[in-house]
């Protein structure tokens, strides 16, 4: 009689916490688009060589309850380099404005790592606090060009936190920061628990399908490796939990969740 009490006690107190466990909304942003010309610098193997490949930027938005996460910030601009051509059609703030969402109202900018393509935009929200692999903020701040993009947060206008594995973002392990190392030192991918089930986003362990499968990886990763062992980890995670798995520059992902400004639940 007393376990059924105590069971019954312990039921009633958790029901109220879990229907008040905010609502998860996630928004795919289109960051840019990337033109390679020879995706075989993608593959320290020679997979690809002379192969061009179309490649897109993505980044993200999480509504967790009134507190909003923007996963990666995308392209700078327009710009050519090495074998990339990049390109860019609306700024982040401007995609935030038409779903109501002001920069300031971005309570935490999570950046996958610190590559270009990636960082373009985080100086467009100057109040959030910064998560970012610890590795990669070391990084950062050794880099004339990508510190200037970080610059609120290294003159210490803004709050950094320097992510050393991973991290519950909100603490109710509904949106957890995932420590992917060696394409940087401290790259990290973004799983999103959402109730019509979880999602894993890639940053760039992955750029493209095909990768998953022959494992490849890019000739300019800083570990081959922490490379490896990382794709192990993704896959084991995607398949034991079932998650929906988006590589964030293949556009044939895009269309895995619903087009902006509609958000997945």
């Amino acid at each position: 009689m007393r376990t059924a009490i105590g069971l019954g006690l312990a039921l009633a107190a958790a029901t109220p916490a879990a229907a008040q466990t905010p609502e998860l909304k996630l928004w795919r942003l289109d960051c840019g688009s990337i033109a390679v010309s020879d995706f075989d610098v993608f593959s320290d193997t020679y997979l690809y060589p002379g192969k061009p490949k179309q490649l897109t930027a993505s980044c993200y938005l999480v509504k967790h309850g009134d507190r909003y996460l923007l996963w990666d910030t995308g392209v700078a601009g327009p710009a050519k380099e090495w074998v990339f051509t990049i390109g860019l059609k609306e700024r982040i703030t401007d995609q935030l404005k038409r779903i109501g969402v002001e920069p300031e109202r971005v309570n935490f900018v999570g950046i996958s790592h610190y590559h270009d393509d990636h960082t373009g935009q985080a100086a467009d929200f100057p109040k959030a606090t910064l998560l970012m692999g610890s590795g990669d903020w070391e990084a950062v701040k050794a880099r004339p060009e990508t510190a200037a993009r970080f610059k609120p947060w290294i003159e210490g206008g803004a709050k950094v936190d320097p992510v050393s594995r991973d991290k519950d973002v909100f603490g109710d392990r509904s949106v957890t920061i995932l420590d992917m190392p060696g394409h940087t030192p401290g790259h990290k991918a973004l799983l999103v628990r959402l109730k019509s089930g979880p999602v894993l986003l890639s940053g760039d362990l992955y750029h493209a399908t095909e990768q998953v499968a022959n494992r490849g990886v890019p000739i300019f990763n800083t570990n081959r490796a922490d490379t490896l062992a990382s794709f192990d980890r993704f896959q084991a995670i995607a398949s034991n939990i079932g998650a929906k798995v988006i590589i964030q520059h293949e556009a044939d992902d895009i269309a895995k969740l619903p087009a902006f400004p509609e958000a997945a639940r």
